[in-house]
């Protein structure tokens, strides 16, 4: 993914913060000791600085139909302060865009993964036709904040605070969904998370003084709680179903959208041509493969998939997502380079 210059967030300004790379560049990766990170968000203490995000508005009395007309998810009647995951998909139905939205009522508030928010917004504007709305991408005045919360936003916080947040639903299913993995207790049911949008000029306020934690320790719980992340478990290729995705972002019976056909079709006539896997990655090594790296039955055989997602969790020490052929084995370890890598079935053969 190719990602536009963005600024640095003032928040790693704090002592010990070590600033991320690649597409989590401008944001701290930790400050210091990931694992106490970990611990702390993971008992509901910290906060993390996700101010790469990118911020879009949409306002005008169409705004929620219109939208509703070209994604995934219903959102036509969409309640205020209720939290919705949408996707916008190509015609061929691969994933294109990850929304994470709320309406406060005037204003649907949109987050959306770093640099991904001029190439939104330029969609939706060449969408416009005759309907009421407009589409500003509002990063530049705007940051996110991480917390470990998972209660939908107060019309008070925006009052207030001029804040609102979008509540994860992850991985609740849907009203009217389907998914993909068999697993009777899925490891991400206590999953509590919610994204504050706050004006960038009001998040040191907004921070306090709650610990922060950094990217590495929200992604090991990602990890172990089997999210997927758009531009890490998605390529130009990749369709819903093969990251289980459904469940928290797709209506199942909603009217016409790009990508329908792809998502009906695979749904009632087959099965998705990849799948999502767990791993555990061997520890026993000082370096970790990277994301990218390919997987194999065997060293030296041919891949059958790649890794998507690599982190060390607080408790259960490497591990990774990553994205194989539907036709791989499920209970044969798979090698990633030298490093082996157990796995564990998301979604289902």
């Amino acid at each position: 993914m190719t990602v536009p210059l963005r600024s640095r967030s003032i928040l790693l300004d704090t002592p010990g913060a070590v600033e991320g790379t690649g597409v989590d560049e401008g944001v701290a990766a930790h400050y210091g000791d990931p694992m106490r990170e970990q611990r702390l968000l993971e008992d509901g203490l910290a906060v993390l600085d996700l101010s790469h995000r990118g911020v879009v508005q949409i306002t005008g009395p169409d705004r929620l139909k219109w939208l509703d007309s070209m994604t995934t998810q219903q959102i036509k009647d969409l309640p205020p302060y209720t939290s919705v995951q949408d996707l916008v998909l190509s015609p061929k139905g691969h994933v294109e865009h990850d929304l994470h939205l709320v309406d406060d009522g005037s204003t649907l508030w949109i987050t959306v993964e770093p640099g991904t928010a001029p190439a939104l917004v330029a969609w939706l504007d060449s969408m416009r036709f005759m309907l009421r709305v407009e589409v500003n991408d509002v990063s530049s005045e705007y940051a996110v904040l991480g917390e470990p919360i998972g209660a939908e936003s107060l019309p008070a916080e925006l009052g207030d605070r001029g804040v609102i947040a979008w509540r994860d639903p992850w991985p609740a299913m849907g009203p009217d969904t389907a998914s993909y993995s068999e697993v009777t207790e899925h490891p991400g049911a206590g999953w509590q998370w919610r994204e504050l949008i706050v004006p960038r000029d009001a998040v040191r306020a907004e921070v306090g003084d709650r610990p922060l934690a950094g990217l590495w320790a929200h992604e090991a719980m990602r990890v172990a709680a089997w999210q997927p992340r758009l531009g890490f478990e998605t390529d130009h290729r990749t369709i819903p179903h093969e990251l289980d995705w459904l469940r928290t972002a797709v209506h199942l019976h909603k009217g016409c959208y790009r990508g329908q056909e792809t998502i009906a079709r695979v749904h009632n006539l087959g099965r998705p041509p990849r799948r999502l896997v767990f791993l555990h990655l061997d520890g026993s090594g000082h370096v970790l493969p990277e994301p990218g790296t390919p997987l194999v039955l065997e060293e030296g055989g041919r891949p059958v998939g790649e890794l998507t997602s690599v982190a060390r969790h607080a408790v259960d020490g490497p591990i990774a997502l990553a994205v194989v052929k539907r036709s791989t084995p499920t209970d044969v370890t798979l090698f990633a380079g030298p490093t082996s890598a157990a796995q564990t079935v998301i979604v289902a053969p």
